[in-house]
């Protein structure tokens, strides 16, 4: 982050970018914008929104200028909100799949762990804490569509309890 002269507060720790997999084309095909320079363009603009809003409005702006979004930008535009809910919970990687999803800590730490293992022992079965601290989430997501919005919510949840454990100042 330092040598790309970053000076607007973040420091370089900041600067992670979470790694998702969710068993799905997510990309802006040359069949929707053919123009190389353009899609490079666009995603360079994506790497750096951070919000539902900003997220909002670059889908609008897509549609406004290309037509109608096909699948594979959907996905990608969801994958973007995913990263963002990836940070808030300090998961450096999801890894989903038909039958659940794999969730890695940023250096195998979670901000809360009292309120994660109480949140894990409320899951029944369905979640477990592996030896290599991994998370793991056992659900039936065979629509794509049902894979984000699973992944959404558990990043969702893991946000939340990690944020609990912050002082109030």
């Amino acid at each position: 982050a330092e040598a790309r002269g970053l000076d607007d507060g973040r420091k370089a720790e900041d600067e992670w970018s979470p790694t998702i997999g969710i068993g799905m084309p997510v990309m802006i095909p040359d069949t929707y914008i053919s123009d190389l320079t353009v899609r490079m363009g666009l995603y360079r603009r994506l790497a750096w929104i951070s919000g539902q809003g900003e997220i909002d409005a670059f889908a609008a702006e897509m549609i406004d200028r290309f037509g109608a979004l096909p699948d594979e930008v959907e996905n990608l535009l969801q994958t973007v909100a995913l990263k963002r809910l990836c940070r808030d919970a300090g998961i450096e990687k999801v890894e989903a799949g038909l039958k659940g999803a794999v969730l890695s800590f940023r250096n195998n730490a979670f901000a809360n762990p009292a309120g994660m293992v109480e949140w894990i022992t409320g899951q029944a079965e369905t979640v477990k804490l592996r030896p290599d601290h991994k998370l793991v989430f056992m659900r039936d997501w065979e629509a794509p569509g049902d894979r984000f919005e699973g992944v959404r919510y558990l990043l969702g949840e893991l946000a939340r309890i990690a944020h609990e454990g912050d002082i109030k100042p």
